[in-house]
């Protein structure tokens, strides 16, 4: 049974919540601040996490970058009643995995939660498939159409990372950070060159494309 934690300061939401997902068979715990739920994440595993932006003592923003800083991988939904563009960005740039405006649907956030858990174990098994696409992450190779090829390291990354999460737009710093680690010399032009090869390289691929998000970054969508 997959076990999710629920970061949120408003305790009718975090029943709610708790209700429903314990009702679609997970086991579900609940924490009223961001400090709690790291704390409770330290001592205990938990698959995936569902935080609230707003809240006292610690907020969700801080909470993922702890958690990322930490090397704890687990997805991350992020519930906020904001709506800005600019606080989404943040919360993706911050290691979030996705997203919901409140007020929530909380049949949609069944559904999400089963594809981030989904996700997760694709990442963790090191093999991907997108329609006809192949991808294995142990020797770098994509497949497809009955046909391999082996990539360099970094080009694989990116593609790997992106169709992770089709739909969800990475930033180009998002990306150096993730790929070419916090801190590299390189600027971020280095992932246009690389976008520009992974194209190139499948450009007859119907099963996915890389779509540029003018002045933001990047995303991977199905076909």
């Amino acid at each position: 049974m997959y076990r999710i934690l629920i970061a949120e300061d408003d305790a009718e939401l975090r029943t709610l919540f708790t209700h429903v997902l314990t009702r679609n068979g997970y086991d579900v715990t609940g924490v009223d601040n961001g400090r709690k739920a790291l704390e409770a994440i330290r001592q205990e595993y938990y698959d995936l996490i569902i935080s609230d932006i707003m809240m006292p003592v610690m907020d969700g923003y801080e909470l993922v970058r702890e958690l990322r800083s930490e090397g704890l991988m687990l997805p991350v939904m992020m519930i906020t009643a904001k709506e800005a563009f600019d606080d989404m960005r943040q919360g993706f740039s911050s290691g979030t995995d996705d997203y919901m405006i409140k007020p929530v649907n909380v049949n949609e956030m069944v559904l999400r939660v089963g594809a981030l858990l989904r996700r997760a174990k694709m990442i963790s098994d090191r093999k991907m498939t997108i329609g006809g696409t192949t991808l294995e992450m142990d020797s770098l190779t994509v497949t497809q159409r009955g046909e391999s090829q082996v990539m360099p390291q970094k080009e694989f990354m990116l593609l790997y990372k992106m169709a992770s999460f089709p739909g969800r737009i990475f930033t180009r710093q998002q990306l150096m950070d993730e790929i070419w680690g916090v801190g590299t010399g390189s600027d971020s032009h280095t992932v246009d060159v690389h976008i520009g090869r992974l194209r190139e390289r499948f450009r007859d691929n119907p099963d996915f494309l890389i779509v540029t998000m003018r002045g933001v970054g990047y995303k991977v969508v199905k076909q």
